[in-house]
C-alpha cells in the first residue's frame, strides 16, 4: 500500500518550493542589476574624477615644468583618497607615468594597452583591463594644453575585486531578508495547513476523497430516495433514487426545497429540529413512506435530511420487469438486423459475388461521397469548403441530415468579401437551422450555393416549425431570440449588419409548420447595389 503525503506536508513543501524559487530569482536579477548598477556607477565616478583632474590648471601647467610629478603626485594622492579609487595615475603623451599610488612606479610606462582613444583621439571614455594592481574598472581622459594638444592621460580606477566585495556585501543583507521571508513563508504554510485541517474535521485530502466516492456509491445503491437541505432550505444533496421517485432530470443542488419537493414537510423540522419518523403522504400516484432528521452541528439546526420509499414494490418490480424486457427487445433488434447483414455479406463472399459485396459496403457511404462530390468538385472556394465540412460533422452529432444542393457551384469568392465575415453569414444561419427542427422527428436542412451572375447567393432550407409573420420583422433586431436561454439575439442580427454592409440583402421564405428559407444575396462586385 503506497504512502500518502499529508496535507500539511504538501502545503509546506509547494509553499517553501514557491518561497525559496521566487527569493533566488529575484536575489539573481538584483545581483545582476547590482553588478551592472555598481559598475556603472563606479566607472561614471572614476570618468568623472578623471576629467576634473585633466582640467585642473595646475596638472596641465606641470608637464612644462623639468619634473612634473613633483606637482601631479601630491594632487593624484589627494584625489584618489577622497574619491577612495584604488589608484589615480597621471601620464604623458608616451604613457609615462607622473603619478602612482606606489611612488616607485612614477617613471615607468603605463600598463593595460587602453591608452590609445585618450591619446590619440581625445576621448573621455570607460575601459577595463588589468594592471600592475590587477583587474580594474577605469576612467579615462586626455589632458589637453592651451594649444588643443593632447600632452598627457588622466587614469582613475576600482578594483574589480573591490566592487565585487561591495556588491556580495548588499547581497548578504538581501539574504538575510530571504531568510527572515522563508521562514515567514514556512510557519505561514504550517499555519495555512492547521486551519485546513481543522475545516476538513482533521481529514486529509485522500480520505476525504474516498468518503466522497464512498458516499457517492452508497447513495447511488440505496433503494430509498434520500434528499437533504441546508438551513437556508436550499436542496445540498439528492440521490438518484430521490430524483426517480420526484421525476427530476435535473441538477437541483441549490435550488429551494419547495420547487423540488413541494409537499415536503422539510422545512417544519428544519424550525423545530424535531424528528419525525414513518410518515405516510401521497407523492404524485405514489404512497410513500418519510422519515425526516434534522441535521445537527454545535447545538443547532443545520439542516434536515429525508428518506422516503415507495410502498408499491410490486408495482416497481413490474416496471423494472418491463423495462429489461423493452431493454432485451431492443437488443435482440439490434443484433438480429446486424446478423441479417452480416450473413448476406458473408454468403456473397463465399459465392464470389464480390462486386455485389463491394456495393453492399459501399452503400452506406453513398451519401457521403454525394455530398464530398459537390464540396470539393463543384464548390472550389476553401474557405466555403471548411465552414461546410465542419457543419457537416455538426449535424452528424446532432442528429440532422444536412445535405448540399446538388446545382451548388462557386468558384471563388471575390477578394473585398473577408473571410472572417463570410464565416460568420453562413455560420450563424446554418446553426440556426440546425436547431430549428429539434423538435421534428426527421430533422433535415438543405444548402445551396452558386457564384451565377453578379450576386453569390447562399440558400439555407429547414423543415422546422417555421416562423409567422410577425415575428419576421424582428428577427434581425439585436438582442431579440426565439430561442431560451440567456447570451441570445446576436447572431442574426451581426449576419443582417455584415450583409448590409457588403451591400447585400436577406429574404426570408415559408410559413408556420413549413420550415424556412433564409436567402442572403451578396454582390461580387464592391459598391455594387443588389
Amino acid at each position: 500500500m503506497n504512502k500518502q503525503v499529508s496535507l500539511k506536508t504538501k502545503i509546506s513543501a509547494l509553499v517553501i518550493t514557491l518561497i525559496v524559487s521566487i527569493v533566488l530569482i529575484l536575489s539573481g536579477v538584483f545581483a545582476y542589476w547590482e553588478k551592472r548598477e555598481t559598475e556603472e556607477k563606479m566607472g561614471q565616478l572614476a570618468l568623472q574624477a578623471a576629467t576634473t583632474i585633466s582640467f585642473m590648471p595646475a596638472i596641465q601647467k606641470a608637464f612644462d615644468r623639468e619634473d612634473p610629478s613633483e606637482v601631479i603626485q601630491p594632487i593624484a594622492l589627494s584625489v584618489q583618497k577622497q574619491v577612495g579609487a584604488e589608484f589615480v595615475v597621471v601620464g604623458n603623451e608616451q604613457s609615462v607615468r607622473y603619478a602612482h599610488p606606489d611612488a616607485w612606479k612614477i617613471g615607468k610606462r603605463m600598463v593595460g594597452g587602453d591608452n590609445d582613444r585618450a591619446l590619440k583621439n581625445g576621448e573621455y571614455y570607460i575601459s577595463k583591463a588589468e594592471g600592475t594592481l590587477g583587474p580594474s574598472l577605469r576612467g579615462k581622459a586626455p589632458i589637453i594644453d592651451e594649444n588643443g594638444e593632447i600632452i598627457g592621460i588622466v587614469s582613475v580606477g576600482f578594483l574589480i575585486e573591490d566592487i565585487n566585495s561591495a556588491i556580495w556585501s548588499k547581497l548578504m543583507d538581501i539574504a538575510g531578508i530571504s531568510v527572515g521571508t522563508l521562514l515567514l513563508g514556512m510557519m505561514g504554510s504550517f499555519a495555512l495547513a492547521k486551519s485546513i485541517r481543522k475545516d476538513t474535521m482533521g481529514l486529509e485530502p485522500f480520505q476525504i476523497s474516498s468518503l466522497y466516492r464512498d458516499r457517492e456509491a452508497i447513495l447511488s445503491s440505496i433503494k430509498e430516495g434520500i434528499i437533504s437541505i441546508d438551513e437556508d432550505g436550499h436542496v445540498s444533496m439528492i440521490n438518484q433514487s430521490a430524483m426517480k421517485l420526484l421525476d427530476i432530470d435535473e441538477d437541483t443542488t441549490q435550488k429551494p426545497i419547495k420547487e423540488v419537493f413541494p409537499n415536503t414537510e422539510l422545512m417544519r423540522v428544519l424550525e423545530t429540529g424535531a424528528p419525525e419518523m414513518d410518515q405516510e403522504m401521497r407523492l404524485k400516484d405514489r404512497v410513500v413512506i418519510v422519515n425526516r432528521t434534522p441535521i445537527m452541528a454545535e447545538g443547532r439546526v443545520v439542516g434536515v435530511v429525508a428518506s422516503f420509499r415507495d410502498k408499491t414494490e410490486v408495482r416497481e418490480m413490474v416496471n423494472a420487469l418491463s423495462e429489461v424486457k423493452r431493454y432485451s427487445e431492443d437488443l435482440r433488434a439490434q443484433t438480429h438486423e446486424y446478423t441479417n447483414k452480416m450473413h448476406v455479406l458473408l454468403g456473397l463472399l463465399q459465392l464470389q459475388n464480390y462486386e455485389e459485396a463491394c456495393s453492399l459496403i459501399e452503400s452506406e457511404f453513398v451519401m457521403t461521397q454525394s455530398q464530398n462530390r459537390i464540396l470539393f468538385d463543384q464548390i472550389e472556394d476553401d474557405t466555403v469548403q471548411a465552414i461546410l465540412l465542419g457543419k457537416l460533422s455538426k449535424a452528424s452529432e446532432k442528429k440532422v441530415e444536412f445535405s448540399i444542393d446538388d446545382e451548388s457551384s462557386i468558384q471563388s469568392i471575390p477578394a473585398h468579401i473577408n473571410r472572417s465575415k463570410l464565416v460568420t453569414i453562413l455560420g450563424n444561419v446554418i446553426d440556426n437551422a440546425f436547431e430549428a427542427p429539434k423538435n421534428q422527428v426527421d430533422k433535415q436542412v438543405t444548402f445551396f450555393a452558386t457564384d451565377v451572375g453578379n450576386e453569390l447567393v447562399f440558400e439555407v432550407k429547414d423543415n422546422g416549425p417555421g416562423i409567422s409573420e410577425k415575428m419576421i420583422p424582428y428577427l434581425f433586431v439585436r438582442g431579440f431570440s426565439t430561442k431560451e436561454g440567456e447570451h441570445r439575439g446576436f447572431g442574426l442580427a451581426n449576419v443582417n449588419e455584415i450583409v448590409e454592409e457588403l451591400g447585400g440583402t436577406i429574404e426570408l421564405s415559408g410559413s408556420e409548420n413549413e420550415g424556412t428559407i433564409f436567402s442572403i444575396f451578396i454582390p461580387k462586385e464592391k459598391g455594387e447595389v443588389s
